[in-house]
């Protein structure tokens, strides 16, 4: 990339940031530059109105919609951010939307403005727990319909919950409590020429 084009990509997010800031100031919270892009940080009470402006505006024109994700921060008070990332095509440039939310505190959804968000915000709730309020069909998306818990939170066990296999005998799936089948083996790393201290199954035959 040129120093030119890299000063006009530039002219460009700082003009997008003013537009932003100067028409919806009261629906954001911030705005900072991360990765060549925008990310605009906004609270869940604004995130429609301020979705319906990027989306509508004829300065922003993002009426393609990527992705809505969640990330989880176990730490934090509010521990999940909510991330949306969208497209403009007409001005060809991207931008990021992030708020901040809870286990109980629901986000509303953005469907009414981006229908395509539908099955994104049913992932974030089956993967993460994440509510969002006025969703056409909030329900599991990935996971089963008995499922417990939510996978890609921080704190979901390794070996999940319960098991799932088909049952011969009674025609159907079964769940079961997760039985590990073998224990945990104990590797010495210390040395890529020295095995673990114990002899393993077989070893023995190598000393006779």
């Amino acid at each position: 990339m040129s120093d030119t084009q890299e000063q006009v990509e530039v002219d460009s997010l700082d003009t997008l940031a003013s537009v932003i800031s100067s028409e919806v100031s009261s629906h954001i919270n911030r705005i900072s530059r991360d990765y060549g892009e925008l990310t605009v940080h906004t609270n869940g009470d604004d995130i429609v109105q301020l979705m319906r402006f990027l989306h509508d505006d004829n300065r922003t024109q993002f009426v393609s919609f990527i992705d809505v994700c969640g990330v989880d921060y176990p730490g934090n008070k509010q521990r999940f951010e909510v991330v949306y990332h969208l497209l403009s095509p007409k001005h060809n440039t991207r931008i990021r939307v992030k708020l901040t939310t809870d286990e109980e505190t629901p986000v509303p959804s953005v469907t009414s403005v981006y229908p395509g968000a539908d099955w994104f915000e049913r992932e974030a709730y089956d993967m993460y727990g994440i509510l969002f309020t006025g969703h056409p069909d909030l329900r599991r998306i990935l996971t089963d319909y008995g499922f417990d818990g939510h996978p890609l939170r921080k704190d979901f066990p390794l070996t999940g919950y319960v098991e799932v296999r088909y049952d011969d005998e009674a025609k159907r799936v079964v769940y079961e409590p997760v039985e590990l089948r073998q224990e945990f083996r104990d590797f010495d790393y210390e040395s890529p020429w020295d095995g673990a201290e114990y002899v393993l199954p077989g070893d023995e035959k190598a000393g006779s």
